[in-house]
């Protein structure tokens, strides 16, 4: 058996902020999504003919009218969705670490970044603007070979 993400949900009520930080930091595109009876969207990496692709599924919160969400998902204390709740992060593998640096550091987007040697990982970690934490996770020969780079300059 092979698992892998097939995708996580963000409850929000700013669709906008989320769409924009997700198609922005991760490079995601708004493709089709089923029509659900609430507000929402699907972010695709890669092919939009491809649902597997939707990475990102943001589900809208129409305050005037949450009935059709609560009817289908479930109701949830809107306190309840600042920050990851009860997920603590959303971990996705990457290549190319010095150009997502760059392109973070462009977009204003505040990054920590760890390495754990044991495992020969180097870890990126964002906020998106509902406050669910973001791990972007890089091969760490990338970040010695960004060092080696900065050092001979």
């Amino acid at each position: 058996m092979t698992l892998a993400l097939n995708h996580f949900s963000i409850r929000t009520t700013d669709m906008e902020a989320t769409r924009v930080f997700y198609e922005a930091a991760l490079g995601v595109t708004v493709g089709p999504r089923p029509p659900f009876p609430f507000p929402g969207m699907w972010l695709y990496n890669g092919s939009h003919d491809q649902v597997a692709n939707a990475l990102v599924h943001v589900i809208g919160i129409d305050l005037n009218d949450p009935e059709g969400l609560k009817q289908y998902l479930g109701d949830r204390d809107l306190s309840s969705l600042k920050g990851s709740g009860a997920v603590d992060h959303i971990a996705l593998f990457d290549t190319g670490l010095e150009a997502k640096l760059a392109h973070l550091a462009k977009l204003g987007i505040v990054v920590r970044e760890r390495t754990v040697p044991a495992i020969g990982l180097h870890q990126l970690f964002l906020d998106d603007p509902n406050g669910v934490v973001i791990e972007l996770n890089y091969p760490a020969q990338e970040k010695t070979a960004l060092d080696a780079k900065k050092a001979q300059a």
